[in-house]
C-alpha cells in the first residue's frame, strides 16, 4: 500500500485554522465529505466514536483520526497541516499540528490496518515531519508525502 493510494493533491489542506480537536474533526469531516460523497455528519460521528475509544493523537504533534463507513467504496485519506497546534489529548500530551485522516469501508479489514500502519510509519519519520511543518504549499506537502514512500521503501 502506497500513500498515493490514499491521497491526491485535492486531499491536502495546507493551513487548517482550528482551535480545538472537535473543530478539527468537523473541518476534516466536511472536507472528506466533499472528496468521498459521504455525509459530513456520518463521517464526523464515526470520527468522534473512534476518539471515545481512545485518542488518535499518537504523539510528536501527530494525529491519525480514522474510521469505517459502510457506504464507502474504498480507502480515502486526507492530510492537514494545522496553522496552529491544538490540544488533541495526545498520548504524550503534546499539541498536534499534523493530521492524517483515514476513512475505510466497513469491510476493509486488513486493508484498513495496512493503511494505518503505512501512515504511521511515514509520520514516525522525524525528517519528513520537519519538512511537512516547514511548508504551507499544498503541492509541496503532497509531493513530500507522495515521494517519501520511495525513500522509505529502500
Amino acid at each position: 500500500m502506497e500513500i498515493t493510494d490514499l491521497i491526491t493533491p485535492d486531499s491536502i489542506i495546507a493551513n487548517l485554522r482550528v482551535s480545538s480537536k472537535k473543530q478539527a474533526l468537523q473541518e476534516l469531516a466536511k472536507r472528506a465529505a466533499e472528496l468521498t460523497g459521504q455525509h459530513e455528519r456520518a463521517i464526523f460521528d464515526v470520527l468522534l466514536e473512534r476518539e471515545r475509544l481512545g485518542t488518535t493523537g499518537v504523539g510528536n504533534g501527530i494525529a491519525i483520526p480514522h474510521g469505517k463507513l459502510a457506504s464507502l467504496s474504498g480507502l480515502h485519506g486526507l492530510f492537514a497541516r494545522l496553522e496552529e497546534p491544538i490540544d488533541f489529548d495526545s498520548i504524550d500530551d503534546q499539541p498536534v499540528d499534523l493530521v492524517f485522516l483515514l476513512l475505510a469501508p466497513e469491510a476493509a479489514g486488513a486493508d484498513h490496518l495496512k493503511a494505518l500502519a503505512r501512515v504511521s510509519r511515514l509520520l514516525r519519520d522525524r525528517s519528513i515531519c520537519e519538512k511537512l511543518r516547514g511548508t504551507s504549499d499544498p503541492e509541496a506537502l503532497y509531493t513530500l508525502l507522495a515521494h517519501s514512500q520511495a525513500s522509505q521503501a529502500a
